[in-house]
């Protein structure tokens, strides 16, 4: 099989400003441990504080540029990977160019020449990480970018999408063409449930996109946030993975399969109406070096076996691997070759 941009993502290209703070630091900024949020006028100044501490890390970051990112690490094979996204003209915006291109991803960036390029703030707290997202010229995206011809290209070129959900907050037109666009060509369209207040706040955008999806990602947290959102009153990750994935379909080439994490405790994986859980690579605790990315790292490893139509126990093997890696770093960085077998 031929895997030349075989997996295009499309998201919010954010540069994490990445350092190690405490818990007054949370307080001060009214910041809740290991959660996901976008970013408020109080938030604001945090942005230049953090900059300011002498641990502070730039990485090249948002959930599904990690994810791509990683799969193609995984892949090891040029040019397998596509991503559409926005960013600013700035130096951020020019650093984000240079990591991608370094990380052998073929990056279409819609360039916004008003809003400055999104960063992310991960505050690192004991390993957990939390997320205040400033999403700036990623909040630009517009579906006209994805429309011209050069772009459109990669999405006929390609045969699996992921989005993280997090972009439904900005272009969900530009979802709804690419999930309609793998439906009529029996392609595989994927979303990750990404943060509880997406599944909270942006619940019909994200149920519009759903009988797209031909696989849904996501942690416990999120999976137990989507149940109480659609009413569903249990709390059991595998009964809610079982829910999901029976959901209704817009196209019945494939059957949509979940695919749900749970830091320490087993992945659980829903299809067909049973729930097959594999465990995790447990890690001691002071290997831990911080636990962002860890999701994005598993859907790239996932991804990197998926695409290969490998079995689905390579693949979460694969995911498990990734997410393994990547929380023993900073950020969701790797080393320069994976040494998964």
């Amino acid at each position: 099989m031929a895997y030349e941009r075989v997996l295009l993502g499309m998201g919010n290209p954010l540069l994490d400003i990445s350092a190690v703070v405490d818990d007054e630091f949370l307080t001060k900024y009214d910041i809740k441990s290991n959660n996901a949020i976008l970013a408020e006028d109080k938030h604001l100044p945090m942005y230049d504080e953090m900059a300011s501490k002498s641990n502070v890390e730039y990485i090249a970051g948002g959930a599904t540029q990690n994810s791509i990112r990683v799969a193609q690490w995984m892949l090891q094979v040029p040019d397998a990977t596509s991503y559409i996204g926005s960013i600013g003209k700035d130096k951020f915006g020019e650093e984000m160019k240079k990591n991608s291109k370094l990380a052998g991803v073929n990056v279409q960036y819609y360039e916004d020449d008003k809003a400055p390029t999104g960063t992310c703030a991960v505050c690192v707290v004991g390993g957990e990480r939390s997320l205040v997202a400033n999403l700036s010229a990623a909040n630009c995206y517009k579906s006209e970018h994805l429309k011209q011809p050069e772009n459109w290209a990669l999405v006929e070129k390609a045969k699996y999408f992921y989005i993280a959900g997090f972009f439904l907050t900005v272009s969900p037109e530009s979802i709804q063409l690419v999930a309609e666009h793998a439906a009529a060509n029996n392609k595989v369209f994927m979303m990750n449930l990404s943060a509880p207040f997406i599944c909270e706040f942006f619940k019909d955008v994200q149920e519009k996109a759903l009988p797209y999806m031909d696989y849904v990602f996501g942690n416990e947290t999120e999976a137990r946030t989507f149940s109480r959102v659609h009413g569903w009153e249990t709390d059991n990750v595998e009964e809610i993975a079982i829910k999901i994935s029976q959901l209704p379909k817009a196209s019945g080439a494939h059957k949509r399969i979940t695919v749900i994490t749970q830091g320490a405790d087993p992945v659980v994986v829903a299809q067909d109406g049973k729930v097959k859980l594999y465990p995790v690579i447990l890690l001691p605790k002071e290997k831990l070096v911080d636990t962002n990315g860890a999701g994005d790292a598993f859907v790239g490893g996932f991804l990197s076996q998926l695409v290969q139509e490998k079995p689905m126990e390579d693949c979460v093997r694969a995911g498990c691997y990734a997410a393994n890696v990547v929380i023993q770093r900073s950020g969701c960085t790797y080393p320069e070759k994976p040494d998964f077998h």
